[in-house]
């Protein structure tokens, strides 16, 4: 099947996961075989995630386990992102981690010191927030604290909600707007809407004409914009098609190519 006009213009593809490839770990109807039939055209094929509950390794199996090849290549985590900022820059330092046994995993590859747990975790010297379904008001308490007393505020995200198969579940966006009310700080940021997923993902694609599909205009949309690539935007996930009407009125902010109704109709030329 022939793709459709706007992907003929392009040669390689960055893909986000949440919302616009699958639901919960569940493919979108029709995403597995849009994405074969991108790459059966020649084209290239990425993906990057803002979503840091799992590593990079389990994220290519459930690629794999929805229909979809992959290689530790082809995935760029904003928890990758976070592991690879800290050795590059924090290493040495203490650390108190909100997120899931994944990030604790990146946190102490980079070369921390993990104080949760300890009588010391208040006193840590950096504080990372990433993905988490078992945050606390503890972990809030511990958090704010540490900040107050100077430690470093780094978040892998400000997603405020993670599409799921019955409604969107409060993302790593909501649990930051916690600690950052309480503590009276600003977090800065590894994921989208940075463009350094995209970056590293452009890395490993290569050169070529590229287009960024995701669900979310806050995050995927102007991350793209942040890194000089188009992007498209799909209404599978975090964006309503009302959503997508009132962005397209606003000049003054990030604006897709394109939209339409999920990945399949965007690939094979359906309607919007």
């Amino acid at each position: 099947m022939p793709l459709s006009l706007l992907l003929s213009r392009y040669e390689q593809v960055i893909l986000d996961l949440d919302g616009c490839v699958w639901t919960g770990g569940e493919p979108i109807n029709g995403s597995p075989q849009a994405i074969e039939a991108l790459r059966s055209a020649g084209m290239r094929v990425a993906f990057a995630t803002n979503n840091s509950r799992s590593s990079t390794e389990d994220y290519v199996a459930q690629l794999w386990r929805a229909g979809v090849q992959a290689s530790l290549a082809d995935v760029v985590t904003s928890g990758g992102a976070m592991q690879h900022r800290l050795a590059e820059t924090r290493a040495g330092r203490t650390a108190f981690v909100v997120g899931s046994e994944a990030m604790f995993r990146h946190v102490e590859d980079a070369g921390l010191k993990v104080m949760n747990g300890t009588d010391l975790a208040s006193r840590a010297e950096m504080v990372v927030v990433a993905a988490s379904e078992q945050f606390t008001y503890d972990d809030l308490r511990t958090a704010s604290l540490a900040v107050q007393r100077g430690a470093e505020l780094l978040a892998t995200a400000r997603d405020p909600t993670h599409p799921m198969p019955e409604g969107l579940w409060p993302g790593t966006g909501a649990l930051l707007a916690a600690i950052e009310t309480a503590s009276g700080a600003t977090a800065a940021l590894v994921g989208k809407p940075e463009p350094q997923l995209f970056l590293t993902a452009l890395d490993r694609l290569g050169d070529g004409r590229t287009l960024v599909v995701g669900d979310r205009i806050d995050t995927d949309v102007a991350a793209a914009a942040a890194a000089g690539l188009d992007a498209a935007l799909v209404l599978s996930g975090g964006t309503s098609r009302l959503q997508a009407e009132a962005a397209g009125r606003h000049a003054d902010g990030p604006r897709p190519v394109e939209v339409a109704d999920d990945l399949a109709a965007l690939v094979n030329g359906g309607p919007a």
